[in-house]
């Protein structure tokens, strides 16, 4: 299991975006993504050389689950492992207290790869998405 991205809730992505851009020089990975099972608009960004990325996430409309964490100013929302088999590690991960929030289901973000959500025992929230292929995000 390796750190894929880290997950900021934000308003709005672009104005986001475009700090991370000029004060810190991240390069832009993604178009804006939504995705609607999600509930969301995604954007991925990362420094040049880095295998991290930034994940910046927004609501796509009021009943977005997303809002809460906006209008609370929560603003790192989650953060993100990558995994060979990610049904085996909710599984382990289980075994440790963490809830998992549902299913492993695709995600827009990596063309069709599962992802899974889970909460920690003091209630940070983790999402493990399925190992892509050389060059996939």
């Amino acid at each position: 299991m390796n750190l894929h991205h880290i997950g900021y809730a934000v308003a709005q992505i672009e104005p986001a975006v475009a700090l991370y851009v000029t004060r810190f020089q991240f390069q832009i990975c993604t178009p804006i993504i939504h995705d609607r099972s999600q509930t969301a608009y995604v954007q991925f960004v990362r420094l040049p050389g880095d295998n991290v990325y930034l994940e910046f996430v927004a609501p796509d409309g009021p009943g977005s689950r997303l809002s809460n964490a906006v209008s609370n100013h929560i603003t790192l929302h989650h953060l993100c492992y990558v995994h060979d088999d990610i049904d085996q590690a909710a599984r382990d991960l289980r075994k440790t207290g963490m809830i998992l929030l549902g299913k492993p289901v695709p995600a827009v973000a990596f063309n069709g790869r599962r992802v899974a959500w889970l909460l920690t025992t003091d209630r940070a929230l983790i999402e493990l998405v399925e190992r892509g292929g050389a060059g996939d995000l």
